[in-house]
């Protein structure tokens, strides 16, 4: 960055900087009516070094979560609350209608021992369950990674297979195709049945639908969260069975419904 670059970024850090203080002068003299959620310095994604961020515009990527980078997300792909995707020292790329659920973490190595270059690879339709950690690995389209699951560097998990909850996979292990593989260290378990690889992929919708609602709730103005809260409060204690004898047809406010492909049952009756 020459001397012009650095001037313009210093005039921006102190437009930003003034910005937040504004806000903060600006609850003070709304006392107790302001509204309770403040400004973050939290950075979504930041660049690092020389490397830049490729994130599609579908996209959901939750306020607390962190991408750092060279990372690359595909469309329709969720990044949830809480979670980190390093990618420093080496690259992350994660195709498309994957969700990396809360809580997880994702990072690179640069080499192992015997110079094996190990970025962090997630194919498209992937669930990765809340807390998991994948670490220099890479993980085939429609895999599903369990909860508190661990992958370490130079694990490959083949297609349509699965890491049990709480599994350890040791260094440079592959997980073939169609298998469960849980413990620790993880170890063949089981094939998947045939019902266990839909879930898999109806998991990876499921998410990408649910991932649309939370992106509309967090674009939601201050104005559109207090309405919906009226209306909540109105409707919190309706007895549908109560308004049934007495002939009341109470009718739910659009705003409080959820798509009908958000819930699986719903899905399924309408194919």
């Amino acid at each position: 960055m020459g001397t012009l670059g650095k001037a313009i970024y210093a005039v921006g850090f102190w437009i930003r900087e003034t910005g937040q203080a504004l806000d903060r002068l600006g609850c003070r003299l709304q006392g107790s009516y302001h509204f309770q959620e403040q400004l973050s310095r939290h950075r979504t994604l930041m660049n690092i070094f020389d490397k830049a961020l490729v994130i599609d515009k579908d996209v959901f990527v939750a306020p607390s979560a962190s991408i750092i980078g060279d990372v690359e997300v595909g469309r329709g792909s969720s990044i949830w609350y809480g979670c980190v995707l390093r990618g420093d020292i080496n690259n992350i790329s994660i195709g498309s209608g994957t969700n990396i659920q809360d809580n997880s973490l994702v990072h690179v190595a640069k080499s192992n021992l015997s110079g094996k270059v190990l970025p962090t690879i997630i194919g498209d339709n992937v669930t990765v369950g809340h807390g998991a950690v994948l670490h220099g690995c890479t993980v085939e389209d429609e895999a599903f990674v369990g909860m508190g699951a661990t992958l370490l560097d130079g694990v490959y998990v083949e297609k349509h297979s699965m890491v049990a909850a709480g599994a350890l996979v040791k260094q440079n292990t592959r997980v073939p195709c169609g298998e469960v593989w849980g413990g620790n260290p993880a170890k063949f378990l089981r094939k998947l049945t045939e019902e266990e690889m839909a879930f898999i992929s109806q998991s990876a919708v499921n998410y990408s639908n649910l991932a649309q609602v939370h992106a509309a709730e967090n674009v939601k103005s201050f104005d559109e969260i207090e309405f919906e809260k009226v209306l909540r409060k109105k409707f919190a204690r309706r007895d549908e069975e109560y308004d049934s004898m007495l002939g009341v047809v109470r009718e739910t406010p659009p705003e409080l419904i959820l798509p009908d492909n958000i819930l699986q049952d719903k899905l399924q009756k309408a194919t």
